[in-house]
């Protein structure tokens, strides 16, 4: 988010997250299920008023949330919110592999400013990314199904996270590989 604070885009994605823990802790599911909503559209608002854009990942969860957290609400059944993971995590694997086929960069677009890479670097990241993407999309789908809901609560927040994290510090290799040249200096 060019123009808006540091600590903005960190903010408005755990923030929610952050909120669906405490509020699990204190009033259980639907009570996290009904602050995630709450705290996902407020993290919206302060995209759009410090910021003056939403991004297009932070809407696409925004509107997940809502369909699957709705659901879990007006059914009182957990089901729902315990699916939106997959939901989400599919879509993004969808998104990226898509884009390879489709020879489109959506990674790129999304962490280009950060980091710099070849076409060939952004190719493989999108590949190894999609597929981390599915098997994170499995494995929330065997945790829920599997195990009780502390137990899965924990596992969305940190384990989905954590995992995250790692996978990402062990593609370094692979973008410093890619790394793209810098341009020619400018003339002074």
């Amino acid at each position: 988010m060019t123009g808006a604070p540091r600590w903005l885009k960190p903010a408005t994605d755990y923030g929610p997250l952050a909120v669906f823990l405490a509020a699990y802790w204190l009033g259980g599911l639907m009570a996290a299920t009904a602050a995630l909503m709450a705290a996902t559209v407020v993290a919206l608002g302060a995209s759009w008023a410090l910021a003056r854009r939403l991004p297009t990942m932070a809407l696409v969860t925004a509107a997940v949330v809502a369909v699957f957290g709705g659901l879990t609400l007006a059914f009182n059944d957990e089901t729902f919110i315990k699916m939106k993971p997959t939901i989400v995590q599919l879509l993004v694997a969808c998104v990226l592999l898509g884009g390879v086929v489709l020879r489109r960069q959506p990674l790129r677009r999304v962490l280009g400013e950060a980091w710099a890479m070849n076409d060939e670097g952004w190719r493989v990241l999108s590949i190894r990314f999609g597929m981390f993407f599915l098997v994170m999309a499995g494995l929330n789908e065997i945790v829920w199904r599997t195990q009780s809901t502390d137990l899965w609560v924990n596992f969305k927040v940190f384990g989905l996270s954590g995992l995250t994290l790692v996978f990402a510090l062990t593609q370094m290799p692979l973008m410093n590989r890619h790394r793209a040249e810098e341009g020619p200096p400018e003339a002074t």
